[in-house]
C-alpha cells in the first residue's frame, strides 16, 4: 500500500473544483489515537457498482445542437471522458416523448394496435445522434436503460399522453410489444438497450406525459406480458426494472412485485427518484427482504428553472448519492444532462436545473455545483467497485467508501457545515490527517 493519500476537492468560496490538493501522508497509528477519525474496513464488502450517468433527453440533445462544434465536444468530454471528464457510463433515455421532449409523440399513428406504423424518425432527429456520441466517447462500458413516460394516447383510459391515465387492458399485449420493437429498432441503430423500466413515475398524475399503474397492475403487466415478449423476442438479456418513482413506497412496491415468484423471475431490479426525501432506509428495507434485486437511483434534479450559481443544489446530490450509496444502491443517473438557458426545452414549462446549462444564446456553457458533486463520486468510484465498510466519529460528515476494480479505494467525505472541519483517516493501521473546508466535498483515494 502506498503511503500517499490523493486529494481531490470541491469547495465554496475557493476555486477548488474536482481539484487535486497536497497529498496526505499515512503514519503508523502507533499513538492509540481515539477522536475525530474516520475508518476505512476494506475486508467488509457490499453492493457492487454498476455505474453513474445522466439522461439523454430530446431538451438535451437539441441545445446541445444548438451549441458550436466545440462546446459541444465540451460536454460530451466533460461527462464521458474518464481522464478529463467525469467517466459517465450509464445513460436513461425515454420511451416515446416525457415533458423533456419539445412536445407529445408516439411512435405509433392513433389506433393501431398491429404497430403496422411503429416509426422511431423522431429519436433519429436529436436523441439518437446524442446518445451515439456519448457511447463513441465512452466505449465498450456505455450502457443505455429506457423508460415510458406514457403508452400512446388511444391506449389509455383517458385518451391523451397527458394527465395521467391508465393502460387499458385490452392493449397490454400491444404495449408490451411496442417495448419490444422500440428495443430491436435502437439494435438496428446499433444501439443495444441494457435495461427498460415500467413506466416513469407510475403512481404520479402529471399535466405531461404521465401513466397510472397500481403495484399489482405494474406486477402482471411484467408477469404476463412484457416478461414473456421480451422472452420471446430473444431478449430476455434486457434488464426489467419496476417503479421508477420515489423513494417513500419503494419496499411496498418491491413486495407486490417480488412476492409474486412468476412476475419476479423477470424483474431485475426497482428504480426510484428523490422528490419525496431521503427515505434512505427504505431502500435498505428493500436489500435487506429481496437481497438479489437491484436497488437504481434512475432520476433527480433540481426543481423550479434554473439555479445559476447555487452551491445548494450540489450539496442536495452529494447527500443523496452518499446516503442512497450506504443503503445498496448499485446504479445512478441524474436526469437532463444538459438543458437551456431556460432550464428548458419542456413543452409543459416544468422548467428544471442541470449540471451543465447550455447558454443558446451567446454558445457558452456553465458548469453548476451538481456537476461537481456527481463527479467526486462518478468519476473515482467505477464501474464493478464495491462497497467498503466505514465509520465516522461525527454526523457533521457524510461519508461513503468504496474499493475499485484496480485496487484503488475512494473514500468520499463531505461537510455542509459553515465550519472547517478535522478528521483522521485510519486505514489498516495506518492514520492520514486531514481538514475538510465548509460546504465542500472530497474524493480521497489510497491506492
Amino acid at each position: 500500500m502506498s503511503k500517499i493519500v490523493r486529494v481531490i476537492q470541491t469547495a465554496k468560496e475557493t476555486t477548488d473544483r474536482l481539484t487535486e490538493k497536497d497529498p496526505l501522508i499515512f503514519l503508523p497509528d502507533t499513538s492509540g489515537v481515539e477522536s475525530e477519525l474516520i475508518n476505512i474496513y476494506d475486508d467488509l464488502e457490499y453492493q457492487i457498482m454498476e455505474g453513474f450517468g445522466g439522461a439523454l433527453t430530446e431538451a438535451s440533445a437539441v441545445t446541445i445542437a444548438k451549441l458550436s462544434e466545440a462546446k459541444q465536444k465540451e460536454i460530451i468530454d466533460a461527462y464521458f471522458d474518464p481522464e478529463h471528464g467525469i467517466g459517465y457510463t450509464l445513460c436513461r433515455s425515454h420511451i416515446q416523448s416525457c415533458d423533456f421532449s419539445l412536445g407529445n409523440y408516439a411512435y405509433v399513428e392513433e389506433g393501431d394496435a398491429e404497430l403496422r406504423s411503429f416509426d422511431i424518425s423522431r429519436d433519429q432527429e436529436s436523441i439518437i445522434p446524442l446518445i451515439k456520441n456519448a457511447a463513441t466517447a465512452v466505449g465498450e462500458d456505455f450502457r443505455l436503460f429506457s423508460s415510458p413516460w406514457s403508452p400512446p394516447a388511444f391506449m389509455k383510459t383517458n385518451g391523451q399522453m397527458n394527465g395521467g391515465g391508465a393502460l387499458k387492458p385490452e392493449y397490454r399485449e400491444a404495449w408490451a410489444n411496442m417495448f419490444v420493437k422500440y428495443i430491436q429498432a435502437y439494435a438496428a441503430e446499433g444501439i443495444d438497450i441494457w435495461a427498460v423500466s415500467v413506466q416513469n413515475e407510475a403512481k404520479a398524475v402529471q399535466i405531461w406525459d404521465s401513466c397510472l399503474y397500481t403495484a399489482e397492475e405494474e406486477k402482471d403487466f411484467v408477469r404476463d406480458y412484457l416478461g414473456p415478449a421480451l422472452e420471446q423476442a430473444g431478449l430476455a438479456h434486457v434488464k426489467v426494472m419496476i417503479w421508477d418513482h420515489n423513494k417513500e413506497r419503494v419496499y411496498d412496491r418491491a413486495k407486490v412485485a417480488f412476492e409474486d415468484q412468476e412476475a419476479s423471475k423477470y424483474i431485475w431490479g426497482i428504480c426510484f427518484h428523490w422528490y419525496s426525501g431521503d427515505h434512505f432506509e427504505a431502500l435498505s428495507a428493500v436489500h435487506d427482504r429481496f437481497p438479489d434485486k437491484k436497488l437504481f437511483f434512475s432520476e433527480g434534479c433540481q426543481e423550479g428553472g434554473v439555479h445559476l450559481g447555487s452551491w445548494n443544489t450540489g450539496e442536495r446530490y452529494g447527500h443523496d448519492i452518499i446516503g442512497n450509496l450506504n443503503n445498496w444502491m448499485s446504479s445512478w443517473t441524474d436526469w437532463n444532462i444538459v438543458l437551456d438557458e431556460q432550464g428548458g426545452p419542456n413543452h409543459v414549462g416544468n422548467y428544471c436545473d442541470a449540471p451543465i446549462i447550455g447558454d443558446t444564446k451567446n454558445d457558452e456553457i456553465i458548469f453548476e455545483s451538481s456537476f461537481y458533486y456527481i463527479g467526486h463520486f462518478s468519476k473515482y468510484i467505477r464501474p464493478g467497485s464495491k462497497r467498503i465498510g466505514h465509520s465516522k466519529y461525527t454526523d457533521k460528515l457524510e461519508t461513503t467508501a468504496f474499493r475499485n476494480p484496480d485496487g484503488t479505494i475512494a473514500v468520499i467525505v463531505m461537510n455542509r457545515t459553515e465550519q472547517e472541519l478535522p478528521f483522521t483517516l485510519r486505514f489498516h493501521n495506518n492514520l492520514a490527517e486531514n481538514m475538510i473546508p465548509a460546504h465542500a466535498i472530497q474524493t480521497l483515494l489510497i491506492k
